[in-house]
């Protein structure tokens, strides 16, 4: 008896031609927050985040004004890293420049379970 080489059958694999899957387009809201948390070692969960328009005579753009919280000891050491940096950190935002980064209030909770939460306030403006 002969070996059939189509025995046992193999799977069906369709051709799929390879393009390569779209991402949706990052806002600016999402890239600000992206580089609050990536200052904080990636810790922290954004609870509110208000954005007002900002506009002067020469300048326009944005007020954001964040709740930030951290529950955990891994977390609260990263958000008090966010705490020392914010105010001189150098943000690299596309087509925006931050012009102030400012923390608003800080409170630090022990009971019922250990936890930080942290509002900031950034103004940024549109590069021309």
């Amino acid at each position: 008896m002969r070996a059939d080489p189509d025995f046992p059958p193999r799977p069906f694999t369709p051709s799929v031609p390879n393009i390569r899957a779209r991402r949706p387009a990052r806002s600016l809201t999402d890239k600000l927050q992206a580089a609050l948390l990536t200052l904080a070692d990636g810790h922290g969960a954004i609870a509110r985040h208000v954005e007002r328009s900002w506009a002067s005579v020469t300048f326009a753009g944005t007020r954001h004004t964040l709740d930030i919280v951290y529950s955990s000891a891994q977390a609260i050491a990263g958000g008090e890293r966010l705490l020392a940096a914010l105010p001189d950190h150098e943000f690299t935002i596309p087509g925006q420049l931050v012009a102030d980064a400012t923390v608003v209030e800080a409170q630090h909770t022990l009971l019922p379970e250990a936890r930080l939460a942290v509002t900031v306030e950034l103004l940024l403006l549109e590069e021309s």
